[in-house]
């Protein structure tokens, strides 16, 4: 199994977010956008990982070549995109209604005068049972924006984090010939992990008898370069990789000299 860098982070768990204890609010600034590309673009983690069978053998190894983050702004961009994952998943469909809105209350309740209470112009006032709501949530769009190469390096510097719990299988779509969860569960254990433990796999396709035989797993998930998010990475504590996968990330989240060429002019 290969081994992180000095200067790599932990996982979510381990975790990235505290690893700093109390941090200062200059730890968490963050540098401006050019700024923060420019020097996260110059810096890679390359790192080689054993490859494993469908048996657990290794049978070779493979290279991860990804753009990740200084240390010290490593932090502010990994937080800043599950933030904003976070916070765009979100529906902002709450809704309530004010006195204005509610049903009904047209008609005075009791008169002005004479009855020793309060007066009271309506019985749906906000301080009555069935009334409006004071300054109650309405529909919302909370969604918020992040640079797509913003994004990118907060999704590779979380991998690159993760190099000492990630693991690289050879496909193994053709291996279920049917759904078996018991079979699924055997793999893993094959593979070192504890099926007790939060695993995420990423695969470049997940084939039905896959997807159904690992369905019934609540601590796994099965992404895809379609569904690939920040969250399941960090919340993991093992990652695994499919060479498909490895492929896809080296092309996507790589490192190339076409980069640094292109900030060393900006700069």
């Amino acid at each position: 199994m290969a081994t992180a860098s000095p200067s790599s982070i932990s996982f979510f768990s381990s975790s990235i977010f505290l690893s700093a204890p109390n941090p200062s609010p200059k730890t968490l600034h963050f540098p401006h956008r050019h700024q923060r590309l420019r020097a996260a673009a110059i810096h890679a983690e390359l790192a080689t990982v054993p490859v494993l069978s469908f048996d657990g053998n290794q049978v070779g190894s493979t290279t991860l070549n990804l753009k990740s983050a200084p240390p010290e702004t490593a932090r502010a961009v990994v937080h800043r995109g599950i933030t904003t994952d976070l916070t765009n998943r979100r529906r902002g469909t709450a809704s309530t209604l004010t006195r204005a809105e509610v049903r009904g209350g047209g008609q005075k309740p009791y008169p002005q005068k004479k009855t020793g209470r309060a007066r009271r112009g309506s019985q749906r006032t906000p301080l009555r049972p069935g009334g409006g709501v004071i300054f109650g949530p309405k529909p919302k769009d909370w969604s918020i924006k992040i640079n797509r190469k913003e994004k990118r390096l907060a999704i590779s510097t979380a991998i690159s984090s993760a190099l000492q719990s990630t693991i690289v299988v050879e496909d193994f779509d053709d291996k279920f010939e049917k759904p078996k969860t018991r079979e699924f569960i055997a793999l893993m254990k094959r593979l070192g992990l504890d099926p007790k433990k939060k695993s995420t796999f990423l695969m470049t396709e997940v084939s039905d008898n896959v997807r159904l035989s690992s369905r019934n797993l609540g601590t796994l998930k099965m992404l895809t370069p379609r569904t690939l998010n920040l969250f399941d990475i960090l919340d993991a504590e093992n990652l695994i990789l499919t060479k498909g996968a490895v492929d896809f990330l080296n092309g996507r989240y790589g490192f190339d000299d076409d980069d640094e060429d292109e900030f060393e002019d900006e700069g």
